[in-house]
Parts: C-alpha cells; sequence; structure tokens
C-alpha cells in the first residue's frame, strides 16, 4: 500500500497521482499543503525537511520525496515495458523525454503562467511578463509539437513515464485564459490523455481554490 501526502490541486501531486492510477497502485492520499496545512509540523519536515508535497512511503519504507523520483522509483518497482522499458537504452530515452518535460515544460508553465494568470489577482497581474513567459514555453512547446506530429507519445508510440512528466500540465495549459497559438498535434495529443481514466480522475481537477480574486 502506498501512502502519499499532497493536496490534489498540486501540480506534481497530480503527476503522481495519474502515475499512481496508471499502473493501479493500491494508495491512500491525504491532503497537505496549500488551504490543507500541514507541511509545516515536525511530523511532515521529518518526512520531506523541503515542506513539499507530494511525499511517498510505499509500505514501511523510507518516506520519498521529490516528484521526479518518486515516478522513477514506481516506474522501476511496479512497471514494465514500454511505460518503462527493460533495456537500458530505451529507458535513457524515456527518462530523457521525462527530464525535458520537467524542466522545460512544468517548470516553465506553473510558476510563470499559470501562477500569473490563476494565483495572482487581476490587479496585480503582469500581461508583459505572461506574454514573455509564453514565448518562453512555446518555443519547447514547438519541439513537442514536432515530436507529436510523428509519434503518438512524446517518446513513441505508447504511453510511458515521459508523458506523465509532458501531460500532466496540459489541462491547466488548455483551460486556463490565455492565447494559445495553434499547435494541431498537441491539441490531438491532449485530447488522446482526456480519453483516459486515469487522467480525468487525476489531472482534470478543479484548480478554483488555488484561484486569487
Amino acid at each position: 500500500m502506498l501512502t502519499i501526502w499532497g493536496r490534489k490541486t498540486s501540480s506534481n501531486v497530480q503527476a503522481l497521482m495519474w502515475c499512481v492510477g496508471e499502473l493501479g497502485l493500491d494508495h491512500v492520499r491525504h491532503d497537505v499543503g496549500h488551504r490543507y496545512g500541514g507541511n509545516d509540523t515536525p511530523e511532515f519536515l521529518a518526512m520531506n525537511p523541503n515542506g513539499t508535497v507530494p511525499v511517498l512511503q510505499d509500505g514501511d519504507g523510507d518516506f520519498l520525496f521529490e516528484t521526479g523520483a518518486i515516478l522513477r522509483y514506481l516506474a522501476s518497482r511496479y512497471a514494465s515495458s514500454p511505460f518503462w522499458p527493460d533495456d537500458l537504452a530505451g529507458r535513457t530515452r524515456v527518462d530523457m523525454w521525462a527530464e525535458w518535460s520537467k524542466v522545460n515544460i512544468a517548470q516553465e508553465f506553473t510558476a510563470p503562467i499559470f501562477w500569473r494568470v490563476v494565483r495572482t489577482a487581476p490587479k496585480d497581474r503582469d500581461p508583459a511578463a505572461i506574454a514573455k513567459a509564453m514565448g518562453v514555453l512555446g518555443a519547447k512547446l514547438d519541439i513537442a509539437e514536432q515530436r507529436l506530429a510523428k509519434h503518438t507519445y512524446l517518446a513513441g508510440d505508447n504511453l510511458t513515464l515521459a508523458d506523465i512528466q509532458f501531460g500532466h500540465v496540459l489541462f491547466r495549459y488548455f483551460d486556463i485564459d490565455i492565447t494559445r497559438p495553434e499547435r494541431p498535434a498537441l491539441q490531438r495529443y491532449y485530447q488522446n490523455l482526456t480519453t483516459r481514466t486515469a487522467f480525468r480522475e487525476h489531472v482534470m481537477v478543479s484548480y478554483e481554490e488555488l484561484r486569487v480574486l
């Protein structure tokens, strides 16, 4: 049994929970962080001194933090090929695109764009900063567009761990009030993800509790 600490509206928790759902793993999740609090207590900081979510414990094992590391742990222990290939070259290719997605997509969207559009009061928003961030993100999404024009998924023609790191921000990307250039391959990819039960349950989650008015 997996025990997970982290609120369902955290994008990092959503990535973890989507992976857990795709792998069909038994779990229990505790709401921690933001309006729920609890991430600054001595008990939580003993699990993760950073005070961030998610944190995962597998059975009575060690407490794990950092989403990418947790995802690789779950994939290595519970997944099989093609989600997490057995051969080193294939696994590294998936991990390469997963890491690329974390650094170039998730990090370039969540704080620079999502926080400025949703988690900032309208009077305090900086349209120029948002436009600049959209340009930075857009250059990376153009790379994804080229990949997805040739492949069903980011690392090839099967869902892999790379898609968890890449796709978990797309619900918010396509839902918030921003101007999005046409990227038909990315749109098709996203629509494909919305047909997956685990994606709908764990990623397509209301973020209204985060909105600052």
